[in-house]
C-alpha cells in the first residue's frame, strides 16, 4: 500500500515538472514569435546603414535602439519626478539638450537611480559627447551592474570611438545577464557585427 502510494506521489511530481518545463518553452516560443517582426525591421534598418565605407559608424545613423523606443508606452509618468519624466520624452522626442537639463535637474534628487544615469548617457552620446557619454553609462553600471541598457549603450558608445573589443565585452555580459531573449543583447550584437562588416571592406 504504500509503495503504491509512493509510486503514485512520484508520478505526479514527474507530470507536474513536465507541464512546468512545457509551459516554460511555451512562453519562450510565442514571446520570440511575438518579438520576430520588431527584430526584422531592426536588422533592416541596421543592413541599410552598412553601406558607408569607414568602419567608424556615426551613432546619429543608428536607429533609436529598441529599449529607447519603448519609453513613450509608460503609462506612469504622472508619479515620476517630473523632471524624470521630461527627460524621457525628450529623448523619445530626439531632443538631446533638452533631456539632459531635464535628467540633470532628476539626478541631484536622485543620485542613486541608474535608469537616470543610462538616459543621461544616451543624450550626450546622440549629441556625440562620447566622455561624458561614458562616464554616465559607467555611473549606472556602478549603481546596477546587472543594468542592461548601461552594457548595450556602453558597447555602442566603444564602437563609435573605434573600439570593439571594450564592446564585446559588454556583449559578453549582457549574455551572462540575459538568461532569455534579450533585446539589448539582441541590438548589440547586431551593431558589433555591422560594425565587423564595415571595418573588413
Amino acid at each position: 500500500m504504500c509503495g503504491n502510494r509512493l509510486t503514485g506521489m512520484m508520478t505526479m511530481m514527474r507530470s507536474i515538472l513536465i507541464a512546468a518545463v512545457m509551459g516554460v518553452m511555451t512562453a519562450v516560443a510565442a514571446a520570440y514569435i511575438l518579438t520576430a517582426s520588431g527584430r526584422h525591421d531592426q536588422v533592416a534598418a541596421v543592413r541599410g546603414d552598412a553601406v558607408r565605407s569607414d568602419a567608424a559608424i556615426a551613432v546619429d545613423a543608428w536607429p533609436i535602439c529598441s529599449t529607447m523606443g519603448s519609453m513613450v508606452e509608460t503609462a506612469d509618468w504622472a508619479v515620476l519626478d517630473p523632471d524624470f519624466a521630461a527627460g524621457k520624452r525628450a529623448i523619445v522626442a530626439g531632443e538631446w539638450d533638452e533631456a539632459i537639463k531635464a535628467l540633470t535637474s532628476a539626478a541631484l534628487r536622485d543620485d542613486r537611480n541608474a535608469d537616470i544615469q543610462n538616459y543621461l548617457g544616451y543624450a550626450y552620446r546622440r549629441l556625440r559627447q562620447f566622455d561624458p557619454a561614458i562616464r554616465h553609462y559607467q555611473q549606472a553600471l556602478a549603481l546596477n551592474p546587472r543594468h542592461r541598457s548601461a552594457h548595450e549603450h556602453l558597447g555602442e558608445a566603444y564602437l563609435t570611438q573605434g573600439d570593439p573589443a571594450k564592446a564585446n565585452e559588454h556583449l559578453a555580459a549582457l549574455e551572462r545577464i540575459c538568461l532569455i531573449q534579450c533585446n539589448e543583447y539582441d541590438d548589440l550584437k547586431r551593431i558589433i557585427a555591422t560594425y565587423d562588416k564595415v571595418a573588413k571592406r
